[in-house]
């Protein structure tokens, strides 16, 4: 959870989203909003200069209101609160998410980066396991896009950027999964990558080709439990 992010923000932003400032910029005013949020005008625009300088939301400012889009980041900490709502009232587990994908090949630069001991010292740290020096890519459907952004709003292992001699090293995210539901491992996402949402980049404690007898274009399933804490 973000935790400069204090709850009253949260009734902030959930109402932004009821007036649709989730899917696309609407236009928003500090007299409309604090009818909404039962505050004064100075509260609500309180509120959003906060939001905006956290990166929650964007806003342009015009004479008779104010642009407002929820970030993808603003997304991702209303759904984090949507999540643990429904595990403390519903008493429900994290939620499932389950990928069906086929093997491809990357560019084999998995074992330069993986093999720094900036990133396997966390991975075994945080993740459980000493990490294979490689990864393993898999395409997914156009269609489960959307799933896939959903599960990167959920609570994540954060794996800290770092120095190893002149070069820098970015951070990562990590999603606890199961590979065709037998071997653990984790999906990497860095703050900076080449790949977009149809590859998701592998890492495990094994060589997953020699281990699961995998070749390009040979299918494979991807569960997710997203973690109920988050380092990130």
């Amino acid at each position: 959870m973000e935790k400069e992010i204090k709850p009253h923000l949260w009734f902030t932003m959930y109402s932004l989203l009821t007036l649709g400032g989730g899917k696309a910029p609407v236009k928003v005013s500090t007299t409309e909003l604090s009818r909404a949020l039962g505050a004064s005008q100075q509260s609500a625009s309180r509120h959003l200069q906060i939001l905006e300088e956290t990166g929650l939301i964007t806003r342009r400012i015009d004479s008779d209101g104010s642009l407002i889009t929820i970030t993808e980041r603003g997304l991702s900490v209303l759904d984090e609160v949507l999540q643990e709502l429904k595990a403390h009232l519903e008493g429900v587990g994290a939620e499932v998410f389950v990928f069906e994908g086929t093997v491809v090949s990357g560019l084999y630069e998995g074992a330069y980066y993986i093999s720094r001991e900036g990133y396997r010292s966390q991975i075994k740290e945080m993740m459980g396991f000493d990490p294979f020096p490689g990864t393993l890519n898999i395409k997914i459907k156009p269609e489960d896009f959307e799933r896939r952004r959903r599960l990167e709003r959920h609570p994540s292992v954060t794996l800290e950027g770092f120095k190893d001699g002149e070069r820098s090293f970015g951070s990562c995210k990590c999603y606890p999964l199961l590979l065709n539901d037998e071997i653990k491992g984790a999906l990497i996402v860095a703050d900076r990558t080449i790949h977009d949402l149809s590859t998701m980049e592998i890492v495990s404690p094994v060589y997953l080709r020699r281990h699961l007898g995998l070749s390009d274009g040979d299918p494979i399933k991807v569960s997710f439990l997203s973690p109920r804490r988050s380092s990130s």
